[in-house]
């Protein structure tokens, strides 16, 4: 069983943020999320319910897979702009569901953002050779999401 956390989100008085990182938060603010679809694959109720209102508050909309089986059955017939995978899954897990919608033409391309509690060097060894496209440890914060979202997604729009 994983151990994570959840930590709260609180918003901070916009008129004290420095502002080169206000600028930064309109800029990401304005991209274009209108029908723009996130998959977020966990075991985890909660994790799948902390990552599911982050992201339908900044804008997304939001499927759910417990499983990796599943998941591969939504990335095809959904086509989302984002997968967000946990590794360890009962079934099949995250690795092998990357590796083998790296194989499938409608979700070769989809970026994949796999997370894990464990943050030793091996899973980001093994996550480079599945072909997903980021690792984002457990627990996580907002910023460490909207970090990878931005990273893998929009990278072309902001640059």
């Amino acid at each position: 069983m994983a151990n994570f956390s959840i930590k709260k989100f609180f918003r901070r008085d916009r008129a004290r943020a420095v502002p080169a990182i206000r600028d930064r938060r309109r800029n990401f603010r304005n991209l274009p999320r209108e029908g723009a679809c996130v998959l977020v694959v966990d075991d985890s109720r909660t994790i799948r319910f902390a990552l599911k209102k982050m992201l339908s508050q900044g804008g997304y909309q939001v499927l759910e897979a417990d499983n990796g089986k599943d998941a591969i059955e939504l990335a095809q017939h959904y086509e989302p702009v984002l997968i967000i995978m946990d590794i360890v899954m009962p079934g099949l897990n995250g690795f092998q569901a990357t590796r083998r919608m790296r194989k499938i033409k409608k979700t070769h391309d989809i970026p994949i953002v796999i997370m894990s509690g464990n943050k030793e060097a091996t899973e980001q060894f093994w996550i480079d050779r599945i072909g997903a496209n980021d690792f984002m440890g457990k627990p996580f914060s907002r910023r460490d999401v909207f970090q990878r979202v931005e990273r893998t997604v929009y990278q072309n729009e902001i640059a």
